[in-house]
């Protein structure tokens, strides 16, 4: 079966490329050429161009490393911070706990 192309809404088009720029421009400032950071972070040039060019298509992990060896600011660098942060949204997103009673209702089903 073939490969039905995927769209985007135009939000997400725009800030995938909006971090594909911010890649570039500090790879460029960091005096990285594409092949360097390519390299560095383990994917062919071809797919660093894909990154820089916002192209859905690529693995966010991938996208993130780039960014990240880069030296492109997505997210605060604080690490800590991070891990704190991702432990209160756990935290709120977690199931709310049964709250169990012992105590029965009894029902009047008596007509």
């Amino acid at each position: 079966m073939p490969r039905v192309a995927r769209t985007y809404s135009s939000p997400t088009s725009q800030i995938l490329k909006l971090v594909g720029k911010r890649i570039k421009l500090s790879r460029k400032t960091a005096g990285m050429s594409e092949a360097n950071l390519a390299e560095r972070v383990g994917i062919a040039r071809s797919t660093l161009q894909r990154i820089e060019a916002g192209d859905p298509s690529v693995e966010i992990g991938i996208v993130l490393e780039a960014a990240l060896i880069s030296g492109t600011r997505l997210f605060d660098p604080d690490v800590t911070r991070l891990l704190t942060e991702t432990e209160m949204l756990e935290r709120r997103l977690a199931p709310a706990p049964r709250v169990y009673s012992s105590h029965k209702r009894q029902i009047d089903d008596d007509f």
